[in-house]
């Protein structure tokens, strides 16, 4: 390769090279938090599981809390891009039920989110009201939106019908040990991942 493209090629490799190692940084960071909780969690074991030094996450990230703060916002754009990707053209009722089995999916695919917003939600504190602020409420109000055009849902049955879409899709792959111990059932397999994504889009919206 002649020395100009060479020098060319050099700061795109670094620069590609930095970039996957904040990807694989984030990614251990989001499985150690939904784990550990943002108390719980070190930055030496966040480290430990990207296969990095230490030093690297603060390079790319002044702080823990930043570090958990783009971990949060990685996952919810993973659910933005799902909910984006679901068919349109279908009637307002089937739309929702549409979304409904995506969450589902989501949640199976990753079930690291409730586990973020129980750990977080349990706590009245700076981190629990940017979550909240940030990610959850546009989500909420969208939400609070779409029922009232599709189920006509009053306002004040708002919380626990957003609670119960949440644990109703959501729980069953966070415990999925414990599901296969009790029923049996393998949650995560792909029949049963379908079966529930219908079964809770059905019960939300009959």
């Amino acid at each position: 390769m002649p020395a100009a493209k060479a020098a060319t090629a050099a700061p795109h490799a670094r620069a590609r090279q930095r970039e996957a190692t904040r990807e694989r940084i984030v990614a251990a960071a989001i499985d150690t938090f939904a784990e550990k909780g943002f108390r719980g969690a070190s930055t030496r074991e966040i480290a430990r599981r990207a296969g990095t030094n230490q030093g690297l996450i603060t390079y790319h990230f002044r702080s823990k809390d930043a570090l958990w703060r783009a971990a949060v916002d990685t996952i919810f754009g993973w659910l933005e891009s799902e909910w984006s990707a679901s068919p349109s053209g279908l009637d307002p009722r089937e739309t929702a039920r549409e979304a409904i089995r995506s969450w589902v999916r989501f949640a199976a695919a990753h079930p690291e989110l409730l586990r973020f917003m129980v750990n977080e939600g349990r706590e009245s504190d700076e981190r629990m009201r940017w979550l909240v602020e940030t990610h959850i409420r546009p989500r909420y109000a969208d939400l609070a939106s779409r029922t009232n055009e599709i189920a006509g849902l009053p306002e004040a049955l708002l919380p626990h019908f957003f609670y119960a879409l949440v644990g109703a899709g959501s729980l069953i792959f966070s415990v999925a040990p414990e599901c296969r111990r009790l029923t049996g059932l393998d949650p995560t397999r792909e029949e049963a991942i379908e079966t529930h994504a219908e079964f809770v889009a059905r019960l939300i919206l009959p």
